[in-house]
């Protein structure tokens, strides 16, 4: 089965938030979590059916980067929510969303508009039903243009 690299790194994308959910939630540090996924995730096959070859170095990248830019990040992020709806008060998979689209939006070369529109599939993937990929376009929008006006 050949994955072009598009898809590998969609893959790392999806890896990336869980994996800065992860870190959120359990404290764990950026190399433990990096490990965890690389050894246990990536392709990896679960009950619940195989899990992608994801781009292991844009999976280090994103991960490297939100961590390193959060305030800047964050900052952001607290700039295009609503005032009434400061980071800390959102959904943490959002947050950890926020965090790796954010690090492509500020510290990768990833074009602004493909950024947002992976994230935004991202989102797609945790909240099939709801409001959230919407919420996520206008957000990562707001961010990319306050972070990359010349992209637009």
């Amino acid at each position: 089965m050949k994955i072009d690299k598009r898809q590998m790194k969609s893959a790392a994308r999806l890896y990336a938030v869980q994996a800065l959910f992860q870190m959120e939630a359990s404290g764990q540090t950026v190399e433990g979590v990096t490990r965890e996924f690389e050894t246990h995730r990536f392709g990896a096959t679960y009950e619940e059916g195989e899990f992608a070859e994801g781009d292991v170095e844009h999976f280090r990248a994103v991960v490297a980067s939100a961590v390193n830019w959060q305030a800047k990040i964050d900052q952001m992020t607290d700039r295009a929510l609503v005032a009434a709806w400061p980071i800390d008060r959102i959904d943490p998979v959002l947050r950890a969303l926020f965090r790796a689209a954010g690090a492509e939006i500020v510290d990768m070369v990833t074009p602004p508009k493909v950024a947002i529109t992976e994230y935004v599939d991202v989102a797609k993937a945790f909240f099939p039903d709801g409001k959230e990929p919407k919420f996520v376009n206008a957000v990562l929008d707001h961010m990319a243009r306050e972070a990359k006006p010349e992209a637009f």
